[in-house]
């Protein structure tokens, strides 16, 4: 794969159309996607600079298409902390002995970071992960949040908080969504190696409506029956 740069600035612009819709989808009907969901747990994980609030629409939607699907615990964060994780682990544990089943992670941007931790960390009670516009894999330059991200954290963004290395594939079924049109996360550092995930799917939209942009959420849910039947 060859060397990605960060989205060029244009793409970057029209992010706005996805950050004037965001507080938007809190309130919008959830979509149902018929014969999708059994009944399956799954924890839906918000990104960079949110809280479970951000990523409602998807929750509820899944929940409108069977799945039982609930919150990471997260009101905010805006950096990666062994705290937020370990919270959502904590969470994960408690689903797990609530349902007596493995609990799938969709977690979106940061938040699909800490889904592939923790799976990495326990998956025995991980059924699957999918990652949203998450930048895993290659160069952590590579998008448009990283002097944000420094700036906020006070460490170099190619320093992690945590001992695994994010492109190591969970031993789980794993999915990658990523986005041409994604203005701040590259798709080469979405979508991965090969070797980084089970599956690789493209979605249009920007980064920010990939949990809240009907096409988008509909192919997300849709992706996710499949991987848990």
């Amino acid at each position: 794969m060859a060397q990605a740069g960060a989205p060029p600035l244009t793409l970057a612009a029209l992010e706005i159309r996805g950050l004037a819709a965001l507080p938007l989808s809190q309130w919008r009907p959830a979509l149902r996607v018929a014969g999708e969901g059994k009944g399956q747990p799954v924890i839906t994980i918000p990104g960079m600079l949110a809280g479970d609030s951000s990523i409602s629409f998807l929750r509820r939607s899944l929940v409108a298409s069977g799945f039982d699907a609930r919150s990471s615990g997260i009101a905010f964060h805006a950096v990666a902390t062994p705290q937020s994780v370990g919270l959502v682990a904590r969470r994960l544990a408690d689903i797990h002995a609530e349902t007596g089943q493995k609990v799938a992670l969709v977690g979106w941007s940061l938040g699909g970071l800490y889904a592939r931790v923790i799976a990495q960390r326990h998956p025995e009670m991980v059924s699957a992960v999918m990652t949203l516009g998450s930048p895993f894999s290659g160069d952590p330059h590579a998008n448009n949040a990283w002097r944000l991200y420094e700036l906020l954290s006070g460490h170099r963004v190619e320093t992690s908080p945590f001992p695994e290395k994010f492109s190591d594939k969970p031993p789980v079924p794993t999915v990658a969504v990523w986005s041409a049109q994604d203005g701040v996360i590259s798709p080469e550092n979405a979508r991965g190696l090969p070797h980084e995930s089970d599956r690789q799917v493209e979605v249009g939209g920007g980064h920010l409506e990939f949990a809240t942009a009907a096409a988008s959420v509909r192919q997300v849910i849709a992706v996710l029956g499949d991987v848990l039947r």
